[in-house]
Parts: C-alpha cells; structure tokens; sequence
C-alpha cells in the first residue's frame, strides 16, 4: 500500500525534474542549506553602481526610521558585502604598486 501512495509523489518529482523548475537557485556544494544566485553584470562599473544604490537605500532606511520597517537593511548590507570584489581589488592594489614603482623609477633617471 505504501508504494502505491508513492508512485503520485515519484511521478511529480519526474515531471518537475523534466520542466526544468527551480533553476535560480543553485546548491552550495559546501554547504546544504546554502544557495548561489546567478547574477548577470555587464561590467565592473555596473557592479560599482549596484553596490553604491545598495549602500545608499540602506543610508536612507536608516535615516528614515520610520520607512526602515519595510525594508530589510541587513538583507541589503548582506548583498552589498557579498557582491564586493575583493580579489579584484587585490589585483587593483599590485598593479597600482607596480605602477607606482615604475613611475618612481622613471623619476630617478
């Protein structure tokens, strides 16, 4: 009797496995209870922009405590810290101490 009342629940799950449903969510593989978006950019400027508006509405929801209950601020200062590009911003650093480097050298001849 068991199987009969499985056979629905296997067949439902096939059919949504074959839709292609829940495809925003992609699973961490680390962690089970952890989830990816993909989050399509056209550049670093536009990931710049998105930050800085992500910042500033937690500014003004913070500023405007009375509007702040219908936004989450923490939920906004989490993607904002998340969406950061720290290992660009490493890579940033060495080559403004390369060119650094260069142009003090170029100053010595």
């Amino acid at each position: 009797m068991k199987l009969e009342r499985n056979e629905p629940s296997v067949d439902f799950l096939e059919s949504v496995s074959k839709m292609k449903y829940f495809t925003k969510l992609n699973s961490d593989q680390k962690n089970d209870n952890s989830f990816s978006v993909m989050l399509k950019i056209a550049s670093y400027n536009e990931l710049n922009i998105i930050i800085s508006s992500l910042l500033k509405a937690s500014i003004n929801a913070l500023n405007n405590k009375s509007d702040s209950e219908e936004i989450d601020i923490m939920l906004l200062l989490e993607m904002a810290l998340q969406l950061l590009p720290s290992d660009e911003m490493e890579l940033l650093d060495e080559i403004y101490g390369n060119v650094f480097e260069i142009e003090k050298a170029s100053n010595e001849v």
